[in-house]
C-alpha cells in the first residue's frame, strides 16, 4: 500500500499550475525564432500575444498545432524548440519579453485582480491579428474546412479559447469580441489544428506542397 506522502492528487496538482492573468495583443510584429530536429533552419511565427501568469512570470503565446503555447516553454523534439523573438522593425532578436509590454502587463493585472472561485467568466477578449485559422474535419481528412479565428477569450482560470464566428447565427455586422454568434474552437470536436494566414492562404489555393503537409497532418491525426 503506498504511503500517504506517494500519493499523487493530479487534480490538485493541476489546480495550482500557474494560470494566465492578463493577455496584451503584439502590435509591433514580432516573432518567435524557432529550430526543429529535422532542419538547420531557424523558422519564425508571427506572436500573438504577451500573457502573465500567476506566478508573475510572463511570455509570448503563439497558436501551435491544436493548442496556444508559451514561447519559452516550446520543447517540442520534433517541431520546435524556441531560440528566440525577432523584433521584424529594427532586426534585433530578443530573448526576454520588451520592458514596455512587461510593465503594461505587471500594472494592468494589479488594477483588475482575477477572481477564480466562481464560475467560469471572461477576463478578456482581444482580436486575433496575425492571421490565425482552424482547421477542422470529421472525416479523417477526406474532407475539410478552414475557418478564420475572429478572437481569443481569456477565462478567470487561465483557459484561452479561441474564437470564430457561427455564420448563420450573426445578427448584426461587423461581428465584435463577445457577440452571440461566436463560438470556441476549442470545443468542436471536429477541430484539429491552427494555422496562420500564410499556410492557410495556399490550402486554399490548393499549393501542392500545403496539401502534402496537411495530408502528413491527417496521417499522424488518425
Amino acid at each position: 500500500m503506498a504511503k500517504k506522502a506517494d500519493v499523487i492528487d493530479f487534480r490538485q496538482h493541476k489546480r495550482n499550475l500557474p494560470k494566465i492573468r492578463r493577455l496584451v495583443p503584439e502590435l509591433d510584429g514580432i516573432e518567435m525564432l524557432y529550430t526543429n530536429d529535422s532542419s538547420d533552419q531557424v523558422f519564425n511565427l508571427k506572436v500573438l500575444c504577451w500573457a502573465i501568469w500567476s506566478d508573475g512570470h510572463i511570455d509570448g503565446i503563439v497558436p501551435w498545432m491544436n493548442k496556444i503555447v508559451a514561447c519559452r516553454s516550446l520543447d517540442d523534439p520534433l517541431n520546435g524548440h524556441w531560440e528566440g523573438f525577432l523584433d521584424t522593425r529594427t532586426g534585433q532578436v530578443l530573448f526576454e519579453t520588451p520592458a514596455y509590454k512587461s510593465e503594461y502587463l505587471k500594472q494592468s493585472a494589479h488594477y483588475y485582480p482575477v477572481v477564480t472561485n466562481q464560475a467560469a467568466d471572461i477576463i478578456q477578449e482581444i482580436p486575433d491579428l496575425i492571421g490565425s485559422h482552424a482547421v477542422f474535419s470529421h472525416d479523417q481528412f477526406n474532407s475539410f474546412t478552414i475557418q478564420e479565428i475572429h478572437s481569443w477569450r481569456l477565462y478567470n482560470d487561465g483557459s484561452v479559447l479561441a474564437m470564430c464566428v457561427e455564420e448563420d447565427h450573426v445578427h448584426s455586422t461587423p461581428v465584435l469580441t463577445g457577440d452571440d454568434c461566436l463560438f470556441s474552437v476549442q470545443h468542436r470536436k471536429d477541430f484539429h489544428y491552427f494555422f496562420q494566414h500564410t499556410i492557410a492562404n495556399k490550402i486554399k489555393a490548393k499549393d501542392p506542397d500545403a496539401l502534402a503537409a496537411m495530408a502528413h497532418l491527417a496521417k499522424h491525426s488518425s
